[in-house]
């Protein structure tokens, strides 16, 4: 479907677009309007009798300690010509593979900055979030190492607080007790790592909005599309009045899935112990936050 450039809006509900990586969207309705599915980066085919391909090199990438520069030595193509070498020959590169790979790890720095990028990769990957938050994970964890903020502090619980101020700083919804349960840290490695990132680093931190937990905790709750649409506006309303200060966002979210499940008689309910398991919190901030909303909108709890 065509984009309608002189306005920028979808042509179904006049939303607004949204451009991604290969696609551009609208944010009301979820419409693709328009894609571009082309590879705009290098080609990596080798072609035996074309020219190689891969010229231009593997990518840079801040996930790694020496940014992927690093050269490895191999097991052979998959021609057959490693499997021709005699065994003595196969032994003598086993070793300088194995030397090689010590020389590129040399220092303690690097070892502890392998370790946790590693960590870093791990726990990103449980945890389903992009790339791109691994990358500013693993910059961020640099950061602290170049500060000496690792010196008496886990280097697991930097791991884990690098990923939680990334999500932090980039307004994307994961508790600490989310990252914890995947996490070889415990919550009080991670706050004291958060707190020292948060204070030396001085990172752009904000509260996250609690609209970034509805869909997660809609779909764990098994409630329709029409609850958390009600939901986002309760969120709205208590932004608005400026009611969210100081509440925790994630019970913030719970609280108005749990209001607006009860609205309609025809809508499944849910108990304030549950909304209150999935956000992991306590049924008293469930119940605290509901009846601020109440209060604000009287036709709220129906």
């Amino acid at each position: 479907m065509a984009v309608d450039d002189s306005t920028g809006s979808c042509s179904e509900c006049g939303g607004r677009l949204r451009t991604t990586e290969t696609e551009l969207i609208c944010e009301n309705c979820g419409l693709v309007s328009d894609e571009d599915a082309i590879d705009r980066g290098p080609e990596w085919r080798s072609f035996d009798d074309g020219p190689d391909r891969r010229r231009t090199g593997a990518p840079l990438t801040r996930s790694r300690h020496d940014r992927g520069l690093s050269t490895e030595i191999g097991y052979g193509s998959g021609s057959g010509s490693y499997t021709r070498l005699s065994g003595r020959k196969r032994r003598q590169i086993a070793r300088l593979r194995r030397e090689h790979n010590r020389a590129r790890i040399s220092t303690k720095a690097d070892r502890n900055q392998v370790y946790g990028f590693t960590e870093i990769k791990r726990v990103n990957g449980l945890l389903s979030l992009p790339d791109s938050v691994r990358e500013q994970a693993c910059t961020l964890f640099e950061s602290a190492q170049s500060e000496g903020l690792l010196q008496g502090r886990s280097l697991e619980g930097f791991a884990a607080a690098a990923i939680y101020a990334t999500c932090r700083t980039n307004s994307l919804a994961r508790t600490i007790d989310e990252i914890v349960a995947v996490a070889r840290a415990d919550a009080d490695e991670l706050k004291a790592a958060y707190d020292a990132l948060n204070r030396e680093l001085e990172l752009p931190t904000g509260p996250i909005d609690p609209t970034q937990y509805l869909p997660r905790y809609a779909s764990k709750l098994e409630l329709e599309p029409a609850i958390e649409n009600r939901a986002r506006e309760y969120v709205t309303t208590l932004l608005e009045d400026g009611a969210i200060g100081g509440r925790n966002p994630s019970g913030v979210a719970a609280a108005c899935l749990y209001a607006a499940a009860g609205e309609r008689e025809n809508w499944p309910s849910i108990t304030q112990t549950a909304a209150a398991d999935v956000a992991d919190v306590a049924p008293a901030t469930i119940r605290s936050t509901a009846v601020a909303l109440e209060e604000l909108n009287p036709s709220s709890n129906g």
